[in-house]
């Protein structure tokens, strides 16, 4: 009779190399944890961008070209070298950064930039307490509780997706709604974060008046800051509103651009929408790309995304004390019974991304 292991399982049972395999894979998992912050810490120093297309450089040299401690840079270099983010020349004690790391790195306007997840951690990792409580008692950690580090994270992680794809290809997918852009339209953007989602369509759509809303008063000043920056102010307005109360009728497209998810009612935001509609009116509703089957998202994207769901959008949902708490990979099924539910009849996968799904929805 096989004996028992402290933690509860026959000695027998367990296969060692099995073992030593999975010890690695989580040894590889901590490294890039603990990694992450130094790509953080790249991106916000500017030293990324310092390196992009300048050559083989020495610590000493990019330390010059940032204004940083030459100390610091060398161990954060050698970070990167470990990490084969940075390519490292003995001969000649440099350190480059490749092109085509640069694209991934060093661009927030570029399609590829993708440091803004690392930004997200920073306020991620400081509500772990929070989140501990939660698991326990069940109630949420609001969106609101969290750092500035995540709003800003946020905002820059989805900008550069939205920035490809959303005027040329999501509202493309729209039946007659570019048509309506451009001859004028009034358009809500709901869930509307720092707003570049709603300024990124004023801009294509001169002749279009934007409104965007959030629940989030921080995040509203800095969508207004960035509409007036952009010379936006006089077609494009942000105010606080939540969801099911923001005000306004007769839009001709509703969007909801990764948010849906995170509101502890979204069957009540979206009735609310549908009776803000015009007639004919559309919404636009992008949620991330991700399976309401658990085994379908053994992938590195569904890893990102179930994990910030743990983390940040189903606690933001309980914290609503609504209804219903998704998650962010709750599935098309759901959702389309909520919309359905909802008055929001006709329901059509648009487009789709590696990170999100774009769904055309209307009565």
């Amino acid at each position: 009779m096989a004996t028992s292991t402290s933690a509860g399982a026959p000695s027998g049972a367990v296969d060692q190399e099995r073992v030593q395999q999975f010890l690695e894979q989580v040894i590889t998992d901590g490294g890039a944890a603990v990694a992450g912050l130094c790509t953080s810490l790249g991106d916000r120093l500017g030293l990324y961008t310092a390196m992009a297309g300048a050559g083989p450089l020495t610590s000493a040299r990019l330390a010059a070209r940032t204004g940083l401690v030459e100390r610091y840079v060398r161990e954060w270099l050698d970070a990167q070298v470990a990490g084969e983010y940075v390519t490292y020349a003995p001969g000649t004690d440099t350190y480059q950064l490749p092109d085509e790391h640069a694209a991934v790195l060093a661009d927030p306007d570029r399609s590829t930039y993708a440091a803004g997840f690392f930004t997200m951690l920073q306020a991620v990792y400081a509500t772990e307490d929070s989140l501990m409580d939660a698991f326990r008692t069940g109630e949420g950690v609001g969106w609101e509780e969290h750092g500035p580090a995540l709003f800003a994270g946020t905002a820059k992680f989805f900008r550069p997706g939205y920035t490809a794809a959303l005027v040329p290809e999501w509202l493309t997918s729209l039946d007659g709604v570019v048509e309506k852009l451009e001859r004028g339209a009034r358009v809500a953007d709901v869930g509307c974060g720092y707003g570049y989602s709603t300024t990124l369509m004023a801009r294509a759509f001169p002749r279009s008046y934007f409104r965007g809303f959030d629940f989030h008063r921080p995040s509203v000043e800095a969508a207004r800051g960035i509409a007036a920056e952009r010379g936006l102010a006089d077609r494009v307005s942000f105010d606080v509103a939540t969801a099911q109360d923001f005000p306004g009728e007769g839009f001709d497209l509703i969007t909801f651009f990764d948010c849906l998810h995170d509101i502890g009612d979204p069957g009540g935001a979206l009735r609310h929408a549908e009776q803000a509609l015009a007639d004919g009116g559309t919404c636009m509703i992008v949620e991330p790309n991700a399976s309401g089957h658990a085994q379908e998202n053994t992938n590195p994207v569904g890893r990102a995304l179930t994990a910030a769901s743990v983390a940040v959008c189903l606690p933001s949902a309980l914290a609503q004390h609504g209804p219903q708490a998704l998650g962010n990979h709750a599935g098309e099924e759901a959702m389309r019974k909520i919309a359905d539910d909802a008055g929001l009849h006709h329901w059509r996968l648009a487009a789709e991304s590696p990170v999100n799904r774009v769904y055309a929805v209307g009565r």
